[in-house]
């Protein structure tokens, strides 16, 4: 069983909070601190404590924007103790998830807090630390012409095909299309595995790019580049026989 600590300073996200955890199985206690001073001193008792002491702390729910010291900051400071508590944010903010998986939360769960999406991040949390007691969730096939994303605690489904790139973030990846761009928490190699048959392709490190959302192949001096709408983006070395090659056989064919 679980032990968390939920940390906001608006009162209302803080209670609602407490209840969907309360409610999960996984979690066998959870206790609430209204600021990040109020939370650090709570998990200074548990590190003092240790893992299996009476004070323990497994997990943070850890708001970002907070007066004072904000989330990232507090969360940047657990890195420093030898066995921290895991992170999962907790925000109405999405553009600060590059900055929270850099300091290796476990989540980013955006606000208003759904409980599916909750669940989610128990789970990572509770297979992280390796409880036996945490149910499995039936894993279901994805669907392949749609990625499932999430905004402002809604998921919504994009077409695979009205994808124009995807951008390495981190663990992230960002996929940009004609209306904007979706973040989602899938690492850029796998995408670049799902969709090569979708005619994707790796540009550069950074870059996966449809084939029929390049616009213009670009040969400068010494460099390569491909037009995607209004974004030009660069070509790696390693990568360019392979895209002209491509290019090459969709004219051709």
């Amino acid at each position: 069983m679980l032990r968390a600590l939920a940390v906001d300073d608006e009162r209302p996200s803080l209670e609602e909070l407490l209840y969907l955890l309360q409610a999960d199985p996984r979690i066998g206690s959870v206790e609430g601190a209204g600021d990040a001073t109020g939370a650090l001193r709570r998990i200074t008792r548990a590190l003092e404590s240790g893992p299996e002491g009476p004070d323990a702390v497994d997990v943070v729910f850890l708001d970002i924007q907070m007066p004072g010291l904000d989330g990232l900051e507090t969360a940047r400071l657990l890195t420093g103790f030898a066995h921290p508590p895991l992170v999962v944010f907790v925000t109405a903010h999405e553009d600060f998830a590059v900055r929270a998986f850099d300091l290796k939360a476990v989540d980013y769960v955006l606000k208003p807090v759904r409980k599916e999406r909750l669940a989610e991040a128990v789970r990572r949390v509770a297979e992280l630390r390796g409880s036996a007691a945490a149910p499995r969730i039936p894993v279901h096939e994805p669907d392949p012409d749609h990625m499932p994303v999430e905004r402002g605690g809604v998921t919504r489904f994009v077409a695979v095909d009205d994808i124009t790139h995807v951008e390495a973030q981190g663990d992230y990846a960002r996929l940009h299309t004609d209306r904007g761009s979706h973040l989602v928490r899938i690492p850029l190699s796998t995408l670049e595995d799902r969709w090569r048959s979708r005619g994707f392709v790796r540009i550069h490190r950074r870059h996966l790019v449809a084939l029929r959302h390049i616009g213009e192949l670009r040969l400068g001096a010494g460099t390569v580049s491909v037009l995607i709408g209004d974004e030009e983006l660069q070509v790696s070395r390693r990568h360019t026989r392979e895209l002209r090659d491509l290019l090459m056989r969709r004219t051709t064919g």
